[in-house]
């Protein structure tokens, strides 16, 4: 089985307090970032188009504060490589290849049971090139940072304390779903299905130590849900979809005003794929023994 084993720190600093000031550098960086770039990217909310630039403007500074308050806890604080956090791309494609076509599946998979249960329609199919095209490198910039900062930096971290290792990963999507706790039409059940997703994305790191699975899926989960499918992407709309979907009642089968990630059968699918995940590499781990 592939496991890149991370070196021994140098640092005498316990990877918890290392989460919490890492957390907070991230915090404060992306603040100031924002604060002195935001204004000039304002003039841009004219149409939809540059709504989604916009968007694209916030998310590069939190990708920034990630990356670089990344840089600084491992590289002069805690005496550790860059490559701690998973991102290593030597024989890793086909874990990209893996996440793309595990979220693709689980996607189509999930519209497919809302049409057998008449619980949403598609009205109308139009393609919108700038959308379309913009959308997928925004999405790859809040992949990136998010799987840098939950999985590679926080996961990461919890798993070299004595912590048993599930409950790091609960740990971790506590966080992930912490993360998302305002954005629009939040309720329970898509609170629980955030907290499942960063079980989901997390389950593979576990094993591998690496973050191209993650990052691919959670890149073409928000990309082909939203932009593709129609749906609103955890509350959000970003852009113009080539799907629009139209929902003959809102409810807890199609997820309503949340998007996909507000439905029972996200539940379903999210815990079926997490399981099977965390028993493949289980299997994988005994034969290997």
């Amino acid at each position: 089985m592939k496991q890149e084993k991370s070196q021994e720190s140098n640092s005498v600093i316990h990877p918890a307090l290392s989460i919490v000031i890492y957390i907070i550098g991230v915090i404060l960086l992306t603040v100031s970032l924002s604060a002195l770039i935001l204004p000039l990217a304002q003039g841009l909310l004219m149409n939809q188009s540059g709504k989604l630039f916009y968007y694209m403007v916030a998310e590069s500074c939190l990708l920034v504060s990630v990356v670089a308050m990344a840089c600084v806890m491992l590289r002069y604080v805690e005496h550790r490589p860059l490559s701690d956090l998973g991102l290593t791309w030597r024989e890793r494609w086909i874990d990209a290849c893996n996440g793309l076509t595990c979220a693709c599946i689980m996607l189509l998979v999930g519209l497919q049971t809302m049409f057998i249960l008449d619980s949403v329609d598609v009205v109308r199919i139009r393609f919108y090139p700038v959308d379309f095209f913009v959308s997928w490198f925004f999405f790859a910039m809040v992949a990136f940072a998010e799987e840098i900062m939950v999985r590679g930096f926080i996961l990461g971290h919890l798993l070299r304390t004595r912590m048993n290792k599930f409950l790091a990963l609960l740990l971790s999507s506590l966080v992930f779903a912490a993360g998302h706790l305002f954005n629009p039409d939040i309720a329970f059940l898509p609170m629980v299905n955030l907290v499942l997703a960063g079980l989901l994305l997390g389950a593979s790191y576990l094993y591998e130590r690496n973050l191209w699975f993650p990052i691919s899926f959670h890149l073409f989960w928000n990309w082909v849900q939203g932009p593709v499918m129609g749906y609103d992407v955890s509350g959000n709309r970003f852009g113009k979809t080539l799907l629009t979907l139209h929902y003959p009642e809102s409810d807890y089968i199609n997820g309503g005003a949340f998007g996909f990630e507000g439905s029972i059968v996200c539940t379903v699918l999210l815990i079926v794929v997490t399981a099977g995940i965390i028993w493949h590499y289980e299997m994988e781990q005994r034969v290997t023994l």
